[in-house]
């Protein structure tokens, strides 16, 4: 750990340090990078003195995420005063395979954000941050889509949360074997995990010859 990540680490809460520094850090740079290349958050919160997580679709402007759903959703009407929360972005790059059981792991680039969510009342906010997550998923998709009706501006609740604290922990490569079961007949190694988008398949309805949008090549570039 160096030795701003040591004073960071001295000023957080509880909740908020991480256990295994060998893998973790707070480094921003590397946390909005996992924030910007991830495709969806599980966002943890308190409903009916509960935990609940729901995995919801994101985008991250400076230091706020962005998170939407519908209006009547608890995550949305529940937060509306500004409460707690927390959100998860992992992506799997592999799954390590050991000599033993107890060494096997996956390599991983996973960013834990804690902050407090309130409900937008902006409207220009809220559109900002409606075709900011459109475009987190498919770059440029906004402004190929008509124009938002307010029926569906209504039905649509945006969460913003300030990123107060963000960590991230990351492993990579092979397997940590013990001594002892180095070189033995038993396979090890890493097997990759891919995330990659498909060939797009047309709705039944769109005319024949319609182009597919720049967006979805943007999106299978961005996402590779």
């Amino acid at each position: 750990m160096s030795s701003l990540e040591k004073r960071q680490a001295a000023d957080l809460p509880p909740y908020a340090k991480i256990r295994q520094m060998n893998r973790g850090s707070y480094e921003r740079k590397l946390a909005y990078e996992i924030l910007d290349s991830g495709l969806i958050a599980h966002c943890g919160f308190i409903s009916e003195d509960r935990p609940m997580v729901i995995p919801m679709a994101y985008a991250r402007i400076g230091d706020k995420l962005y998170i939407h759903g519908a209006s009547t959703t608890r995550i949305i009407k529940d937060n509306t005063e500004g409460v707690p929360a927390s959100v998860t972005v992992t992506m799997v790059d592999g799954i390590v395979v050991a000599r033993s059981a107890f060494h096997h792991s996956m390599n991983y680039r996973c960013v834990i954000v804690h902050g407090t969510a309130r409900l937008v009342n902006d409207h220009d906010e809220q559109i900002m941050a409606l075709a900011a997550i459109t475009d987190h998923l498919l770059p440029g998709r906004w402004d190929e889509c008509r124009v938002m009706l307010p029926k569906e501006h209504k039905a649509t609740g945006v969460l913003v949360l300030d990123i107060e604290q963000a960590s991230t922990k990351v492993r990579t490569g092979p397997p940590a074997d013990d001594k002892i079961d180095l070189g033995t007949d038993i396979w090890a190694g890493v097997v990759p995990v891919v995330t990659a988008l498909g060939q797009p398949l047309n709705a039944s309805d769109v005319p024949e010859n319609t182009p597919v949008p720049d967006s979805v090549p943007a999106a299978r570039r961005k996402f590779i």
